[in-house]
């Protein structure tokens, strides 16, 4: 590929190249280079937030060069505090086996295997001693670790800052000496970071990486960033009809920044076409959302497993189709049963009783395709079928008495 082209490509949703120029002659002396990204196996599932590095990683092997997927295990026991006002707690190097296994399991849904050097950071690190450790602390200054947001929000408003908190960007920094990385990818979160594998690497005698980072995804909201604790993610082991009915919940806005992020299948040319029709009204946003989906589904498990959740998705939404195509989730009741708002909290379509209430009020909640409003209707054990809030909010269950 021209390297014009291959900088736009590199270029596609990052937030920030440093530095560009620096870039483009390394890619110019026509050899693989070499692209880092680190991870620290603080949990052990991904969701897609996360993979907006995977993705770019990708692109990267696919433009041929070498990706290293660093797993911070030795890091992930220090704990970094970015974006934190209180020391993280670290992490057991027993949790840190745990998640370390898992990620190895889940990246290669993005990245390919055979194109990718897997390390630890516990390789080099795990053969330092206390004085290597002093050595590395030598070079850099209280400071500059100052500069550091979150380090001078908690200084000034003097919350504690533990010691080993400042070694934390100087092991990250390291890894890029260790690795002889020509880039570093992380999150915007991760700048000073990633700028410390520049200084070191000068120091020890190597060209300074590029560092090039990738924004934060917004969850499902459109607002926050994708987080577990938020409830608004798409885990990337999650059933495929969930991963297909989240992404058509998403902001039509929202859906040309995922597309950017996170598909490669709609490249950045056909990208501006689809919004152009869709500003025009020649298309439905609603096809574009459900190709982005069905691409995520087919990604994250098959083909075959995307068309399913896709023909659910219509059955239930449109109308067009068998809805027994979708999940079935078993939920245990009391051998009464439930009434109606209780069902809906139970299944997981609204967050309390009187959200549900509501929701009947409004005519907004559906069984099987058909509008109910009665609030004492009862569903006992044994009962089947496809529960809706809205359009498309829905969960296909099936009712059994507890114990």
């Amino acid at each position: 590929m021209p390297t014009q082209n291959a900088l736009d490509l590199i270029a596609r949703g990052a937030d920030e190249i440093l530095k560009r120029e620096e870039l483009e002659a390394r890619l110019k002396l026509g050899r693989p280079l070499r692209i880092k990204a680190g991870f620290d196996p603080t949990a052990p599932d991904l969701h897609i937030g996360h993979t907006v590095l995977l993705n770019k990683m990708r692109q990267f092997q696919d433009l041929g060069h070498q990706v290293i997927f660093l797993i911070g295990d030795f890091t992930g026991m220090i704990g970094d505090p970015t974006g934190k006002n209180v020391t993280r707690k670290p992490l057991t190097r027993e949790d840190v086996e745990a998640n370390a296994r898992t990620y190895a399991d889940q990246v290669f849904k993005v990245l390919d295997r055979d194109k990718t050097e897997l390390r630890f950071n516990s390789e080099w690190f795990g053969a330092m001693d206390a004085a290597d450790m002093i050595k590395l602390a030598a070079q850099h200054t209280v400071a500059r670790m100052l500069e550091r947001d979150d380090f001078a929000k908690r200084y000034a408003s003097q919350q504690p800052i533990a010691i080993h908190e400042f070694l934390y960007p100087l092991v990250q920094g390291y890894d890029s000496v260790a690795l002889k990385s020509d880039v570093e990818l992380g999150g915007t979160d991760q700048k000073f970071n990633l700028l410390m594998g520049r200084g070191l690497q000068e120091h020890f005698g190597q060209p300074p990486q590029i560092v090039l980072t990738m924004p934060l995804l917004e969850g499902l909201d459109g607002v926050q960033k994708m987080s577990k604790s938020l409830g608004n993610y798409i885990g990337i082991a999650e059933p495929a009809i969930d991963i297909v009915t989240k992404t058509m919940k998403i902001g039509d806005e929202l859906m040309w920044r995922w597309i950017d992020l996170l598909s490669f299948e709609i490249g950045i040319d056909e990208a501006k076409r689809l919004q152009a029709d869709v500003a025009a009204g020649a298309l439905n946003p609603r096809d574009v959302k459900l190709r982005l989906a069905r691409e995520l589904a087919t990604r994250f498990h098959d083909a075959a497993s995307a068309d399913i959740a896709i023909a659910g998705w219509h059955a239930v939404v449109r109308g067009e189709g068998d809805t027994s195509l979708l999940p079935l989730s078993e939920i245990a009741v009391p051998a009464e049963g439930l009434r109606t708002a209780a069902l809906l909290k139970a299944a997981g379509l609204t967050a309390s009783n009187t959200e549900g209430t509501r929701k009947l009020g409004e005519r907004a909640v559906r069984v099987d395709g058909a509008v109910i409003e009665d609030p004492q209707r009862v569903f006992a054990p044994g009962f089947e079928g496809v529960l809706q809030v809205g359009k498309r909010n829905f969960a296909r269950i099936r009712l059994v008495a507890e114990g």
